[in-house]
């Protein structure tokens, strides 16, 4: 399998499904909650991973996906070929907003990531990575992360984590700025483009930092939930995404990964 090939052909699905989203856009869309009242989905999020389950069966019927709504519960393990989808990542922003969502993919190779795509429908932003062969944003190279100081260092984190976590705090006092999207996927794609120095979370599942995680791992970046702990892409976990060297100085301030 070329892995050019299935970059080219995944890019092509994704704008395919932002295609869809913007028409589904000007008609009624049917949005529920899920696990909460604030875990929403709508029948847009449905109809894309029903897209990509479709071109998956008739393009690639040895691939698996894990997507959000419904594709993830047979996957127990990352043999083989597995595409973990976001169909629509930010689905607050998009029922609220219309706006600062993105489609997420991480195609894992035998639980490692071998292509990122992250795409900001609306703005039509289109970050994507291949193992070996970097990460770009609009067909532009993304840079190694260069060593920053934590002075001069942009944090994202929902502030709500704040309560759950006081040495956030610390974090807070020491950087030179905080900022919240609530779109994980793009927050993890902004520190891969160095547009942000470290995102904080506390519940992400797979497919909220797949595509992320892909593209950081082409940068140099580095990733580990808030214990310090590998993450295994199999469950719902926290995360510490960041600039290394941003990375380190939060754990030294705040004691983020002693406990």
């Amino acid at each position: 399998m070329n892995k050019f090939e299935l970059k080219d052909t995944a890019v092509s699905w994704v704008y395919e499904a932002a295609t869809f989203i913007k028409d589904k856009m000007k008609q009624s869309i049917e949005v529920d909650t899920k696990s909460n009242k604030d875990d929403l989905v709508t029948d847009v999020d449905e109809g894309v991973e029903a897209l990509f389950l479709e071109k998956l069966k008739e393009t690639y019927p040895e691939h698996r996906l894990m997507g959000e709504e419904g594709s993830f519960e047979s996957i127990k393990d990352l043999d083989g070929i597995v595409w973990i989808l976001d169909p629509i990542d930010g689905t607050i922003n998009f029922v609220h907003m219309e706006s600062f969502f993105a489609i997420s993919i991480g195609i894992f190779k035998d639980g490692k990531p071998l292509i990122g795509i992250v795409y900001d429908v609306m703005k039509d932003d289109l970050f994507v990575s291949v193992k070996g062969e970097g990460a770009t944003l609009n067909g532009d190279q993304l840079l190694p992360h260069a060593d920053r100081k934590l002075d001069e260092a942009i944090v994202s984190f929902n502030t709500g984590w704040l309560l759950k976590d006081r040495r956030l705090e610390e974090v807070v006092k020491h950087v030179r700025g905080t900022r919240s999207y609530g779109v994980a996927a793009l927050e993890m794609a902004y520190v891969a483009a160095g547009k942000l120095d470290a995102y904080i979370s506390y519940h992400l599942a797979p497919w909220d930092v797949a595509g992320g995680a892909a593209l950081l791992d082409e940068v140099g970046g580095k990733m580990t939930n808030v214990k310090g702990e590998k993450l295994t892409f199999l469950e719902k976990d926290s995360l510490f995404a960041a600039n290394p060297s941003i990375y380190d100085a939060i754990v030294d301030v705040s004691g983020i990964t002693k406990d």
